[in-house]
């Protein structure tokens, strides 16, 4: 029951979520959708956390749970979100950082916070 509850508020964060992205991270949010039939899915923009021009897309977290990731190890899941990335991370992306859960092992957890950004080696 509870898995039951927790799928249903995923749903209404996978709604919830698209407004408050521009068109990059609307863009990796409707490939990851149509690539992995997510149960839960989280695209965060954190490139305010960086040393960017204000408004910047550049740096991503994502949390994804989906079927696909049941029996494979956490390389082939990362590959398999890179892979279907690759666009995104060979021009507009500097960063992403990717938590691929497979459904079976999904317990409702929160995405982990981000460490503050050191400058990219200016410290």
């Amino acid at each position: 029951m509870l898995r039951t509850i927790c799928r249903g508020l995923s749903t209404a964060m996978l709604n919830q979520e698209s407004t408050s992205l521009g068109p990059i991270g609307t863009k990796i949010r409707e490939k990851l959708t149509r690539n992995f039939e997510p149960k839960h899915l989280e695209v965060a923009c954190e490139s305010h956390m960086h040393n960017v021009p204000k408004g910047s897309e550049k740096h991503f977290k994502v949390q994804i749970v989906s079927d696909k990731f049941e029996g494979i190890t956490v390389v082939q899941r990362h590959r398999l979100v890179n892979e279907c990335l690759a666009e995104e991370l060979s021009t507009t992306v500097h960063a992403l950082r990717i938590d691929a859960i497979p459904t079976s092992k999904f317990e409702g957890q929160k995405m982990i916070d981000s460490p503050a950004c050191m400058g990219g080696g200016k410290r």
